[in-house]
């Protein structure tokens, strides 16, 4: 049971709307309402009668719930109190994907740091093909499809895609359409297969039934970006990505064809070193829960 999920279902059972246990819980309105679907759907159960005028009232089954979810809380609460009085040493691997490191990694070190202000964090930036086969690290995360067969891996994000163009070129309404890319084949992944991110280009154009051709390759997202700034061609990125100047996102009306959402996994090694591999990975958890 995700206990995040459990103390906003608290929240809103001892102060009856949705409202007032956002606020309790610091979080939106929308993202609760979000949690409490989550919530629902590992239940398997409806456990919140949603009324009129924003009042919510618990069924049978929200009942029990409730009552296991604060023995639940309260022995967490111990714990965390046990594990703080005795502060964890020592350091812990961190691998991530270089598309998360501006906007993601800074909060969840700066959460880790504060449940483990004794801890040194070792973290290495790379593309997910490459930390595909560093599963050394304690913890990895890393772009879906990418990850070794069989492994063990738990998704935390979803985002959409979208394309990337030049605001003072028009490379977006070529045709054929120019790509910035990555290689043909990754040496990272078995038999030099083809990067997944590159595949998902091309089939969404071939689908479309959309012209392309490669003007310009780079196994890095900086290279890549570069030819989109030089005018030489368009490429597709992560939505919420932050653009360099001189670049803007493709309008959903400017012709290119929709792309997929990409998915993030995290994969724990082997032998990670515990409890603090166990920590990172509940702050991982915590910080893209409460994106929107």
């Amino acid at each position: 049971m995700d206990l995040d999920l459990l103390r906003s279902f608290i929240a809103i059972a001892e102060e009856g709307s949705f409202t007032r246990a956002a606020d309790r819980v610091g979080r939106t309105q929308s993202a609760v309402s979000l949690q409490m679907q989550r919530l629902e759907g590992v239940l398997g159960q409806i456990v919140i009668i949603r009324g009129k005028g924003g009042n919510v009232e618990l069924n049978q089954q929200g009942f029990y719930l409730l009552g296991n979810a604060r023995e639940l809380l309260a022995l967490n609460d111990q714990v965390m109190r046990a594990m703080r009085a005795a502060p964890v040493h020592g350091t812990i691997r961190f691998g991530v994907a270089t598309e998360l490191s501006e906007q993601h990694l800074p909060r969840i070190l700066d959460r880790f740091a504060q449940v483990s202000p004794a801890v040194e964090v070792n973290v290495e930036l790379a593309t997910s093909c490459l930390l595909a086969v560093k599963l050394k690290k304690d913890l990895v995360l890393l772009r879906e499809g990418l990850e070794p067969r069989q492994w063990p891996a738990e998704e935390v994000w979803q985002s959409s895609t979208r394309w990337i163009t030049s605001e003072t070129h028009g490379q977006h309404l070529r045709d054929p359409l120019p790509l910035s890319t990555s290689p043909p084949g990754c040496q990272w992944l078995p038999d030099n297969r083809e990067c997944p991110w590159r595949g998902m280009a091309f089939k969404a154009l071939e689908h479309a039934g959309r012209r392309y051709r490669v003007v310009s390759t780079s196994a890095t997202t900086q290279g890549q970006t570069a030819a989109v700034q030089a005018g030489l061609a368009v490429m597709s990125a992560l939505a919420d990505e932050r653009l360099p100047p001189g670049l803007r996102l493709v309008r959903s009306d400017e012709g290119l064809p929709e792309l997929p959402d990409w998915k993030y996994l995290m994969l724990m090694a082997r032998d990670p070193r515990q409890p603090l591999t166990d920590i990172m990975a509940t702050q991982v958890r915590d910080v893209f829960q409460d994106l929107p």
